[in-house]
């Protein structure tokens, strides 16, 4: 088959591919090889932060370190995904997947050994650099193998993996913590590395387009990194530092300046590592867009359901888990069916109607109060992984499928990284929004309730407790007291996450407008069977 792309040039000619013989290059067999490694980086995302307490307690780490574990790794695999996708263009998306999961095990298996949290730390930032190679490359190797009536479903499944993974990370990790050790939390990662490095050799075929790049833009990495890690970095530490905080705007500033020069170089360079012509296409600049749009909406807003639950009604971390099933059971659901939706119909619709539901969805979750019972949490929480499932699976093929098959690498990168960016953002700016309500209404529902003064130096750590749902109760409280502070705290956090999900509701509207922009991948075609080697 051949076919025309609108991207600055057209796609090279291609032959209809054979049908693949043996295991080798089966695309569903490629599928199940692949959703084996994702599984593991994105299980790594949310499983950690049950294991971090414990982790403190045992290595007599102090918060700030506790901080890093996570945001080592969040900060290695953002900073890293565009450039591992560029790895996988110029090198292989088979090699780099390969080593991907080689490393990711192998950096699990040596935190579970560490002693020290300062090797904790070291080990997840390589977990992160190596879970950087994984995601692109599957995608890539996804959209080298299917052919182009078969790739939605493809993703949609891929989709479904990951959200899966996210969402069951607490479960997982709660379980293995309470009758385990935190060291399980990332040994499990060994054997299921090693069953995907097996099935990967065996199944997996290298696949490069005629004319994928054959230099690397060293001068372009360095750029890009710098950019991101000072985009990142504020937002991760906005919280700490406030927004006000000349940190926070050095850093956003350094990072829009980065961003200008990066953008400066890849205009003149021969081979750039994010060639800019791809975002001349306006679906995949809005599959960009809508991408990071979902993700504030999503990651922000699960970052205060968690404390909603455990904190506000008192739940374990398993319970919490449980309780968010019909969100992690309707994005199993809804992902394999919006991406027959979505071959049958193409993107627009399904990403317009999966918004409009997410919006539905957050704006009920923001009246959810302290009385709140399992059924009307159920009915948001699988609304909004019925809405999340289109999005997930259709944002993801109108980049990838928009981008020319050479730099499907960078096109799964910039999908990754847009995902990294928006659940950075979004849990900095709600947490903002958080803030800033209890700010506004605790002082007033405390002297309300008849509670003692604060004293002024403590107000600051008041605030911080409430802010994720904690009723600062002393110890030798009397009873009558601990259920009217108890009170106040619950109901100022629900206060504020109720503003917060207002927030995360108007930015999914404005997403459902970006959806309305995209198309079905104009290069799609140029998939399955291209460039064997």
């Amino acid at each position: 088959m051949s076919s025309q792309t609108p991207v600055a040039h057209a796609a090279p000619e291609l032959s209809v591919p054979e049908p693949p013989k043996g295991l080798r290059g089966h695309p569903w067999l490629t599928l199940f090889s692949v959703a084996i490694g994702v599984m593991m980086v994105a299980l790594d995302g949310t499983i950690v932060a049950i294991a971090n307490p414990a982790i403190k307690q045992d290595l007599g780490a102090s918060l700030a370190d506790v901080q890093w574990i996570t945001n080592g790794y969040m900060l290695a695999l953002a900073v890293a995904l565009i450039t591992a996708g560029k790895l996988g263009d110029r090198f292989g998306h088979r090699q780099t997947f390969l080593i991907g999961i080689l490393g990711f095990a192998a950096a699990s298996g040596a935190i579970g050994f560490s002693h020290e949290v300062a090797l904790v730390i070291i080990f997840r930032v390589l977990q992160g650099l190596f879970g950087a190679l994984l995601m692109p490359a599957a995608l890539g190797l996804l959209r080298a193998t299917f052919p182009a009536e078969k790739l939605n479903m493809a993703i949609g499944i891929w989709g479904m993996v990951i959200g899966a993974s996210t969402a069951g990370g607490p479960i997982v990790g709660g379980l293995l913590v309470e009758h385990v050790s935190w060291q399980s939390v990332f040994f499990i990662n060994v054997p299921v590395g090693v069953l995907a490095l097996v099935l990967g050799l065996a199944i997996l075929k290298d696949h490069r387009a005629e004319n994928a790049p054959r230099s690397f833009d060293v001068p372009g990495i360095v750029l890009l990194s710098g950019a991101m890690f000072c985009l990142i970095w504020p937002l991760i530490k906005a919280s700490e530092w406030g927004w006000g905080d000349a940190r926070t705007w050095g850093f956003l500033i350094g990072a829009v300046a980065l961003f200008a020069l990066f953008a400066v170089l890849e205009s003149k360079v021969r081979e750039p590592l994010v060639p800019l012509r791809m975002f001349r296409s306006v679906p995949l600049t809005a599959g960009t867009i809508l991408m990071v749009l979902m993700a504030f909406a999503f990651m922000g807003g699960l970052f205060f359901v968690t404390f909603y639950l455990q904190n506000v009604h008192g739940m374990t971390p398993v319970d919490s888990g449980l309780h968010l099933l019909p969100l992690t059971g309707m994005m199993i659901v809804g992902s394999p069916l919006a991406g027959a939706l979505i071959t049958k119909f193409g993107p627009r619709i399904p990403l317009v109607g999966g918004m409009v539901l997410t919006a539905v969805a957050t704006y009920g979750m923001s009246g959810l109060d302290t009385g709140s019972g399992t059924g009307p949490m159920s009915v948001w929480f699988a609304l909004l992984g019925l809405g999340l499932a289109p999005v997930m699976v259709g944002a993801t093929e109108v980049i990838v499928g928009n981008a020319p098959l050479e730099l499907s690498g960078v096109a799964g990168g910039v999908q990754q990284a847009a995902m990294q960016v928006g659940g950075s953002l979004g849990t900095a700016v709600l947490g903002a929004v958080m803030a800033s309500r209890v700010d506004e209404k605790l002082p007033g529902k405390w002297a309300a309730a008849g509670l003692p003064p604060v004293p002024p130096a403590k107000a600051s750590q008041l605030s911080d407790a409430v802010s994720a749902g904690i009723a600062p109760v002393p110890k030798g409280t009397p009873p009558q007291l601990a259920e009217k502070i108890t009170s106040v705290a619950h109901e100022t956090f629900v206060s504020g996450m109720g503003l917060a999900f207002t927030v995360a509701c108007g930015v999914a509207v404005v997403a459902a407008v970006v959806a309305v922009f995209t198309k079905r991948g104009a290069n799609a075609e140029a998939g399955a069977g291209v460039g064997h080697i």
